[in-house]
């Protein structure tokens, strides 16, 4: 039995690794800046962090690590993934393995355009046009998507269906956005999850048709043959070197298949691979915790929808 501290446990990501953890026999323990959450369905404990971005946080976190003699942690919001991934060394010094990407990927994936930038020079056929000038935004055909920089997810993308709409942001491209081309569509969008290990070796691998939700997670997922994107996520893996669960996003388009992006920690779909066959957070325990090698394991066949459901507390 390991004991494991997930944090954003109110949230889906958080609490969809807990919920796939949940019938192993683990110690679990949730954390969330949130009095009132669905997180105690899911944790043995849950417990009230400071911020992230407080001061006290890592300090927080190192003791709690040692208080509960926890085996792993593993982040289940971007901002921790970030400052997680900022404060690794202190982290590793309690002896717990955090579960983190390479660092130097998760570094590249929280600004869109410094990734862009690599993948264009080192994988150009899988790369969608982008600029960061105004000018050459402007020569750009339409559709265009304007994306923050700095980020995961579609969170803050503004589709442009006409150049002329570009002039209002003007004096944010560059800074804070970036100018991309918008290809194929809303129903050719897929989201494939690899699993590395620790010498960026593809050890397993999943694949849905999706459709995303106005938060902008996967809302409606199919599972399509994985064999398809197995060679494109090894050429991906020999330069951006993942490590651990790492997520891809794709569209398909008359071009051809165009890496959107990377995003190098477990993602919100998480609970729905597992219910097909393929649980990542195992996987990690696997790996890193039991130091043996995961093998692919057989995919169910089908197609998932997510719904909202009420959770009632009695009094």
């Amino acid at each position: 039995m390991s004991r494991i501290l997930v944090s954003g446990a109110s949230g889906i990501v958080g609490y969809g690794i807990l919920r796939n953890l949940k019938d192993g026999g683990h110690f679990l323990i949730g954390t969330t800046i949130y009095e009132e959450s669905p997180a105690n369905c899911f944790a043995d404990i849950v417990l009230n962090p400071p911020m992230t971005v407080d001061p006290t946080y890592i300090e927080w976190l190192t003791g709690t690590i040692e208080e509960y003699k926890i085996d792993m942690i593993i982040p289940g919001i971007e901002k921790d993934m970030e400052v997680w991934n900022e404060n690794r060394d202190i982290l590793e010094r309690t002896g717990a393995v955090v579960l983190l990407n390479n660092s130097e990927l998760i570094r590249l994936c929280l600004d869109k355009w410094e990734f862009y930038k690599v993948l264009k020079r080192e994988l150009p056929s899988l790369a969608i046009p982008g600029t960061i000038d105004y000018e050459e935004a402007l020569a750009m055909k339409e559709p265009l998507l304007l994306k923050p920089r700095c980020g995961f997810g579609s969170k803050g993308i503004v589709r442009l269906k006409d150049v002329s709409e570009l002039a209002k942001y003007k004096d944010s491209i560059g800074k804070e956005l970036m100018v991309q081309k918008m290809i194929g569509d809303d129903n050719h969008e897929y989201t494939v999850s690899g699993f590395f290990d620790e010498s960026s070796e593809l050890k397993a691998i999943i694949a849905f048709k999706r459709k995303l939700s106005g938060s902008g997670y996967t809302e409606n997922a199919v599972v399509i043959k994985e064999e398809d994107y197995v060679e494109t996520l090894k050429a991906l893996a020999k330069v951006f070197k993942p490590v651990g669960p790492t997520n891809f996003q794709f569209r398909n388009s008359e071009d051809g298949l165009r890496l959107l992006e990377i995003n190098p920690r477990i993602s919100s779909s998480t609970s729905i691979k597992a219910a097909f066959g393929y649980n990542e957070e195992v996987m990690s325990l696997t790996q890193f915790i039991a130091g043996e090698s995961v093998i692919q394991p057989v995919i169910k066949r089908g197609h998932a929808m997510r719904y909202v459901e009420d959770f009632i507390v009695y009094e």
